[in-house]
């Protein structure tokens, strides 16, 4: 597939103030093409410099303020859906959180080196929204000093972590591409979400997730991971790294040094890891090194203690002997280190915080991600510094691998997007028949006992569809509930949508019964169903009516233990409830693909979870 868009140049160029000046009065559609690399998807390895590009970045550095030095640490969110002129409500979210109106105001007052855009803070409406912000926020850098294009950068890992939604395309979260056990489809999908914030002006992705999920009970990661095989795991983070890279794309390595064993969220708490030095090294650190050995742009920390690399206790994102000693030194490893968000709780345990930023660049850290406080923060750095606990040596140390970035980007040549970019790629019909192919080979086939799937338009073409309809990932049609049976009508079913919650009550299930009576058959999505859960109770009530009853995990895998021994006809797996997952689970179900998907991880027995269940690699098909 060509490369579908002009983003920008990824050559190295020579950076001038005469060009930035340049660049910043440039107008929307003055994008310029992007050059056959950027097509290639040919990038210059993390670790790699150029000593020509080197020596100007350091002549701009040179020229920067102390206070415009550490600006460019920070990444932070702002309210609004425009730089300039944001709605009344933003503007006050932000004088609220922030002290400034608005993103252009931000960058001013702190010379901030990137922000972060979310849903929540009403940056993300449209695509055409989008690009207006993106320039908006390029040309507020670039109207001042220090004339320096800015990173702007999302979570779009896709499956539940989705920032930019429709009419974006959505394409199949980690868990489910690991289902699918394709480099080249995991490839290709980070190739399209890359090509598609490329053309929005969003230039680092806070994905892969490179995460090894080894324990199911994992309330952050679960299906973020693309399983619980190291190997598998390193494989497909990999391939996830060229394939944003390739399309223009910063990609981001997380969470360092792995968080897939946890029983706690590091945004409500602070995880503690147990594994020793020889498990790290043989559970956790093989999709780190893979994504370093593929030219990884950006590596971000996790808000977890592991004793085992350090034994001070403090968090990996304000660990020298973790982040310095191990990522550095050991993996060999010099591009960007990005906290994860400075705001969540796993990191403001131990340490307040006006501690933690410097404490964190103290460890290795070049960006520090969106601190609760940022007037609190940026000041704590500046005090250091002038203090002498910081050496401005080490500032410009972070700076340079953050122009570094910049540069390898093409954005001191051309930080602007356009329109017409934004028309040719994104939503574009070739990168959601993609998806939809991509998604169908992630379907998995749990159970079938009886032979029910897939389901005939002769036999059972009436049916039922109820059960957990959590909050929608970003851009979503949602519920799942209609989206599933809004599928099975254009597949020629007779499909009614009935939600009943993650946690029906007795009248819900009643009603689910009663609507259940002359259906030909039950679909179920399940979403994290436990011993106790009431889904669970749905499900036998369901069953109990004689109708067929067919699950779908909407979420994690894990749904099937605690169904099995309900008389389930059949289960299936689709690791998340977007769209495209869900279109795929129907067709799958209605035979019009066949499930291709095995598990990525093992299904315990809920009665001993020292038995396996399910083994990683099983998967039925027809």
């Amino acid at each position: 597939m060509p490369h579908p868009i002009s983003r920008r140049t990824l050559l190295t160029v020579t950076v001038t103030a005469a060009a930035t000046v340049a660049a910043a009065t440039g107008a929307l559609a003055s994008a310029g093409p992007a050059s056959a690399q950027a097509a290639s998807g040919r990038h210059p390895a993390a670790g790699r410099h150029d000593a020509a590009t080197d020596r100007r970045l350091r002549r701009i550095i040179a020229g920067m303020s102390l206070e415009e030095k550490v600006g460019q640490l920070f990444v932070m969110r702002v309210y609004g859906h425009s730089a300039t002129d944001p709605d009344q409500a933003d503007v006050d979210a932000n004088l609220r959180e922030i002290g400034v109106r608005t993103a252009a105001e931000l960058i001013s007052t702190y010379h901030v080196g990137g922000i972060i855009y979310f849903t929540w803070a009403h940056n993300t409406r449209d695509p055409h929204q989008i690009a207006d912000l993106s320039n908006g926020i390029q040309r507020a850098a670039l109207a001042g000093r220090p004339r320096v294009p800015l990173l702007v950068s999302t979570d779009q890992e896709h499956g539940i972590v989705c920032r930019v939604g429709e009419p974006a395309t959505l394409l199949p979260g980690a868990m489910a591409l690991g289902a699918g056990g394709s480099r080249s489809d995991t490839r290709r999908a980070a190739w399209i979400a890359g090509t598609e914030l490329a053309a929005l002006g969003i230039n680092q992705n806070y994905a892969p997730d490179a995460d090894v999920n080894v324990n199911p009970a994992n309330p952050v990661i679960g299906v973020r991971s693309f399983g619980s095989d190291p190997d598998a795991v390193a494989g497909l983070v990999a391939a996830q790294v060229k394939g944003y890279q390739g399309a223009g794309v910063a990609s981001t390595a997380k969470h360092f040094p792995g968080h897939g064993d946890t029983n706690t969220d590091s945004h409500t708490g602070l995880p503690v890891i147990r594994h020793t030095r020889a498990q790290w090294e043989e559970l956790d650190a093989p999709p780190f090194r893979a994504a370093i050995r593929a030219g990884i742009h950006s590596v971000m920390t996790a808000h977890i203690v592991v004793p085992a690399l350090d034994p001070s206790e403090d968090p990996a994102t304000l660990s020298r002997p973790i982040l310095t000693g191990i990522l550095r030194e050991e993996l060999g490893y010099d591009g960007v280190v990005v906290t994860d968000s400075l705001g969540m709780e796993g990191v403001r345990t131990k340490y307040g915080d006006d501690r933690v930023p410097v404490l964190a660049l103290l460890a290795g850290v070049d960006q520090l991600l969106n601190p609760p406080n940022l007037s609190v923060a940026w000041n704590a750095v500046l005090e250091a510094v002038r203090g002498g606990e910081i050496g401005e040596a080490r500032i410009e140390e972070s700076v340079l691998r953050i122009l570094r970035l910049k540069s390898r980007l093409g954005l001191f040549q051309e930080p602007f997007v356009s329109h017409r970019g934004v028309e040719r790629t994104v939503g574009s019909r070739a990168h959601r028949a993609t998806a939809d192919r991509i998604a169908e080979r992630t379907t998995t086939l749990l159970a079938d006992p009886g032979s029910l799937l897939p389901l005939s338009r002769r036999s059972h073409r009436n049916l039922l569809v109820v059960g957990a309809d959590p909050a929608s990932p970003s851009g979503t049609t949602g519920p799942p509930t209609g989206t599933l049976a809004d599928a099975f009508g254009e597949l020629g079913f007779t499909a009614q949508a009935l939600s009943t919650g993650t946690a029906p009550s007795r009248a819900k299930i009643d009603e689910a019964v009663a609507a259940a009576e002359g259906r030909d058959a039950v679909v179920v999505a399940t979403y994290n169903v436990t011993a106790s859960s009431s889904q669970r109770t749905l499900v036998a009530a369901l069953v109990a009516t004689g109708v067929p009853v067919v699950t779908v995990a909407i979420r994690n895998p894990y749904d099937v233990a605690h169904l099995t021994g309900t008389g389930v006809a059949a289960s299936l797996a689709a690791y998340s409830w977007t769209d495209v997952e869900l279109r795929a689970a129907a067709r799958v179900i209605a035979g019009r693909a066949e499930p291709q998907g095995t598990l990525p991880v093992p299904v315990q027995r809920a009665d001993d979870p020292t038995r396996v269940l399910y083994p990683v690699g099983h998967g039925l098909s027809y």
